[in-house]
């Protein structure tokens, strides 16, 4: 038995006026989605526990089977495993975002936050960017390193757990009342605007119309991790396809397979192809039993508000992800489990996060149900399936 997840990161969201009060999953055009929920056990989750803040990290770990209240040490640390960098039991990870701020003749903490992605930087633009502020303001205490895209790290030593505000959460707003109450932090990020807002690739990017990466900022603090090994918890091995660190670091700390594909970037136009073909091979060509695709689009579509591209996020999951897996595993002859869900919602309406429940589907090739429902939230919910915890839904997939 093989058990694949495909998880698209906030692809659920709310009804909006625009679409008939439909939402982007009841809009979108899924064939696959739609045939498979008619065979599978489909329901709600709730991913984020009850007091926790729905981010893609609590939201994951759950998917992965960790509950976040007992393994959850902060966002970056997780990022900083994927980057490869090993913290000490001092140090405090955060998150770095390349962001873009408006350019108004007013005092930095007057500007606003226009861009949490800067528009979906390349990392080899934001890499550069990210070495200019590393000459600037890096020391011994506090320590710059290169992700991917506009997500980057900031290892302090001895530092402390602040409660920092996420850029996706403020888009629009005036940045005065959520900067760091730490005067370090607060000085970094205001000397990088005046790094940054000039430099060439800024002003390159610019001439393109292409948003500026013009500041950093911090949020996300937390302490080094400890995951339970996947292998050990589950008795199978694991595999994960991700272009975002999060994703990989929770990998390196669950001691799951790793498995880069090129050209994957956490955009719109991400590989989706090879993220299939690279899911069906480890499956069948290698030792593995379970692999996690985490496609990362639908996400970034909701924090850009942008209706279209998130529906349009969606169809390519449907046509160029889970169909290639799903005729591969069919060609193939292998029995095999799908559990297809988001995280978490991201609703065009707020373009962050929620804490709202997540529409799920479960398929079992050797047992299709036969039933009328389509893969949304409407159904999924009046199917009066609810999952109360969602680290527990991964008992459901493997059958414990």
């Amino acid at each position: 038995m093989k058990y694949i997840v495909v998880l698209g990161d906030g692809m659920a969201d709310e009804p909006i006026k625009e679409l008939g009060d439909k939402t982007p999953l009841m809009v979108a055009d899924t064939p696959q989605l739609d045939d498979l929920a008619r065979k599978s056990i489909i329901g709600m989750a709730h991913t984020i526990p009850e007091g926790m803040k729905p981010g893609s990290d609590t939201a994951n770990l759950s998917v992965l089977g960790y509950n976040p209240k007992q393994y959850y040490s902060g966002r970056s640390p997780l990022e900083a495993l994927s980057i490869g960098v090993n913290m000490k039991e001092t140090d405090i990870a955060l998150r770095c975002n390349l962001v873009t701020l408006s350019e108004d003749e007013v005092a930095y903490e007057e500007k606003e936050m226009i861009d949490h992605s800067s528009g979906e930087i390349s990392t080899e633009d934001a890499a550069i960017l990210i070495q200019a502020v590393k000459s600037e303001l890096e020391n011994e205490i506090y320590k710059f390193y290169i992700g991917t895209s506009y997500r980057h790290l900031l290892i302090w030593d001895q530092g402390e757990v602040l409660d920092l505000a996420q850029p996706h959460d403020i888009l629009g707003k005036c940045i005065k009342d959520y900067l760091p109450t730490d005067p370090v932090l607060n000085m970094m990020m205001k000397k990088s605007y005046d790094i940054l807002n000039q430099h060439p690739i800024n002003l390159e990017r610019q001439a393109k119309g292409l948003n500026k990466a013009n500041s950093v900022w911090f949020w996300g603090a937390g302490t080094r991790p400890a995951l339970t090994s996947f292998e050990e918890k589950n008795q199978i091995k694991g595999a994960m396809i991700s272009a975002v660190d999060l994703l990989k670091g929770i990998a390196v700390g669950a001691g799951m397979k790793v498995i880069n594909v090129s050209g994957a970037n956490g955009t719109l136009h991400t590989n989706y192809e090879g993220k299939a073909k690279a899911a069906v091979k480890v499956l069948l060509e290698e030792d593995y039993d379970y692999v996690y695709i985490h496609i990362e689009a639908p996400d970034e579509m909701g924090h850009q508000g942008n209706i279209k591209n998130k529906i349009q996020a969606i169809e390519y999951l449907d046509q160029r992800v889970l169909k290639i897996v799903m005729e591969e595993m069919k060609q193939a002859g292998v029995d095999y489990r799908i559990l297809v869900l988001p995280d978490h919602p991201t609703p065009i309406r707020c373009r962050t996060h929620t804490s709202d429940p997540v529409p799920f589907l479960l398929y079992d090739s050797r047992k299709e149900l036969d039933h009328d429902w389509h893969y949304n939230e409407r159904d999924a919910s009046l199917s009066g399936v609810l999952v109360k915890e969602g680290y527990t839904l991964i008992d459901t997939l493997l059958e414990k």
